[in-house]
């Protein structure tokens, strides 16, 4: 790899990597595939189009779109022309959209139609910086993004071009992410070419796929985590298929048939209980051996390390059972990587077991992001860490557990937020606020987040991600939020699943009427009781959850309950269901 600055990507693949699927989505119902000269000829006449309607380098271009081929093209032109992309989520509250349009001054929007071209006008708000806005759906009355691309081709001014792209420099700003938080405005993360490119160096010899194969990408692109993937798939000539949406991945994995994607927890757990769901419905000898399988896998070490016998077992239970599973992912998954949140434990097990390996890793977009990652070497993968430490990047942990980072892959700061930087960055130190521990001086292990942990009365500490990804084990549990800062006892909020919860009431010869009734029925109460109280054998004493509430509905993103990554959005949580805290503790404790 000889490139130095991300659209240096598109001379080299097209040099080493040359190919009729480089990128592909589904158009109208039919896959539509664009070759790599296909991307590189749409970001040249993209970027002469932009120099067209004047934009000019470090101007700030805004995306708001569905993964798709024109999210790329639109990136490598603004970086091309040193303008500076700012990608933003699609479910993006309309809050903290105006902050982003006024506090970066957004001067053009490439959205994907007439919904988020709506919301864009009424966030801008005031805001003079804004020109125009383009879609990439055809929408009556509104304007294409075709016609700035058929613009470049009739104003095409290579040597403007060649000179803007000699002008750019590694360390040059080539985009800022804001990162959504779980409390106060958003923040700005300026990341170079450098800060991106360091991560395609250090992770190029852990990808275990090439320019012979697919990956299939649904988690969105204007998250670091998926976009520096996607720059990796790129670089080394691995097909990317986007999904058509996150309720057609099952069927896009059968029709793309992938050897690589990346996910979050929930999805992973999500699909567990989906197919647990379907081994539950299973009679007789098919479903003794699909739960003999999945007890199997839930007992998975690597290496061999359970003995002959078992890898005896394991043998015929992935022939028997677990090829399903692998068949129900496309049939050719080599991996897939998890990030974002703390994966189970037995779901990493179970999915190993099944001949699906997957692949933790950890990072913050602060970080471009991965500071660590487990990989298929021998010996390079640990249940329950984020595995080895990417190469460059260096860890210390602070006296306090706070886990620090420094290396290249470290933000050039926040956009306008000086004392913000200054807070986050030391010595060249970048502060994660994630508790862990390096285990065996290499594995890095994330025990939880520094300002979500909270002491009782009585002066113990809770550590309440790690309990509350012990709720989700049970099948009766969609949601948890452990509380009780500054309270004599740890309590938990509970939003049961539904689906499950329907299942088990039919079972038990309830009728179930609605959420909000079936929380208050005493039987689905005693059940859940016992979930918390099986789960409480586990913990110290003073970490059991003495009392809970049942919440009637989901948390939400569209409610500010949820950060876009699924993060809990805790205060908002407490002041929103206040209610159901007060149940517990009184009107005392917020």
């Amino acid at each position: 790899m000889s490139f130095t600055r991300l659209f240096d990507l598109l001379p080299h693949c097209l040099e080493k990597f040359p190919k009729e699927d480089a990128l592909a989505a589904k158009e109208s119902g039919t896959w539509v595939r664009y070759s790599t000269n296909d991307y590189y000829e749409n970001s040249v006449n993209l970027a002469y189009g932009l120099l067209k309607l004047g934009v000019k380098p470090s101007d700030k271009i805004g995306i708001i779109a569905n993964n798709r081929p024109e999210w790329n093209f639109t990136d490598m032109a603004c970086l091309m022309i040193g303008a500076i992309d700012i990608p933003i989520y699609p479910t993006i509250s309309d809050h903290d959209l105006e902050f982003i349009i006024g506090d970066s001054e957004i001067s053009y929007f490439f959205v994907s139609g007439k919904d988020l071209a709506d919301k864009v006008r009424r966030c801008s708000g005031k805001n003079t910086a804004l020109k125009n806005i383009y879609c990439f759906n055809k929408v009556e009355g509104g304007r294409h993004w075709s016609e700035v691309l058929e613009s470049g081709k009739t104003n095409a001014d290579p040597e403007k071009l060649k000179a803007i792209k000699s002008a750019i420099q590694p360390n040059d700003l080539a985009t800022i992410l804001y990162t959504s938080g779980t409390s106060g405005n958003p923040k700005g993360v300026m990341l170079s070419h450098a800060n991106l490119i360091s991560q395609l160096l250090a992770v190029k010899h852990l990808m275990p796929v090439d320019h012979r194969h697919r990956a299939l990408s649904f988690l969105p692109l204007n998250h670091v985590y998926e976009r520096m993937l996607t720059y990796n798939y790129f670089a080394c000539g691995t097909s990317i298929y986007y999904a058509e949406s996150m309720d057609t991945i099952s069927a896009n994995l059968q029709e793309v048939k992938p050897h690589i994607f990346t996910s979050v927890p929930r999805l992973l757990e999500k699909t567990y209980d989906r197919i647990v769901a379907k081994g539950s419905e299973l009679t007789g000898l098919k479903k003794k051996l699909f739960f003999w399988a999945l007890e199997l896998g839930l007992r998975y070490e690597m290496d061999g390390k359970n003995g002959t016998w078992y890898e005896i077992q394991l043998k015929l239970a992935r022939k028997l059972i677990f090829v399903k599973w692998k068949e129900a992912l496309g049939g050719e998954l080599i991996t897939t990587v998890s990030g974002g949140a703390a994966l189970q434990d037995r779901l990493a097990r179970v999915f190993w077991a099944a001949n699906i390996p997957v692949l933790q890793g950890y990072g913050l977009t602060e970080t471009s992001p991965v500071v660590a990652v487990n990989y298929l070497a021998p010996g390079c993968n640990r249940f329950g860490t984020v595995g080895p430490l990417l190469d460059g990047v260096q860890v210390k942990i602070a006296e306090d557990g706070e886990i620090l980072v420094k290396g290249p892959n470290i933000m050039l700061g926040y956009y306008k937020n000086p004392a913000a930087t200054s807070e986050a960055i030391t010595d060249g130190w970048f502060h994660t606020g994630d508790i862990g521990m390096l285990e065996d001086g290499k594995f890095l292990k994330i025990t939880d987040r520094k300002k979500e942990i909270f002491k009782t009365s009585g002066g113990k500490y809770i550590t309440p991600s790690m309990i509350e990804n012990k709720l989700r084990e049970s099948p009766f549990v969609e949601q948890a939020m452990v509380i009780g800062e500054n309270q004599k006892f740890a309590s938990a909020l509970i939003v049961p699943s539904f689906s499950y919860l329907k299942d088990f009431c039919r079972k038990q010869n309830i009728n179930y009427t609605t959420n909000a009734e079936m929380i208050g029925n005493e039987t689905v109460k005693i059940r859940i009781k016992e979930v918390i109280e099986n789960m409480n054998k586990t913990l110290a004493q003073y970490e059991t959850i003495k009392r809970f509430e049942l919440i009637p509905r989901e948390w939400i993103i569209d409610e500010g309950e949820l950060t876009p990554k699924l993060n809990l959005k805790r205060k908002v949580i407490l002041t929103n269901f206040k209610a159901s805290v007060d149940k517990i503790y009184g009107s005392d404790v917020l």
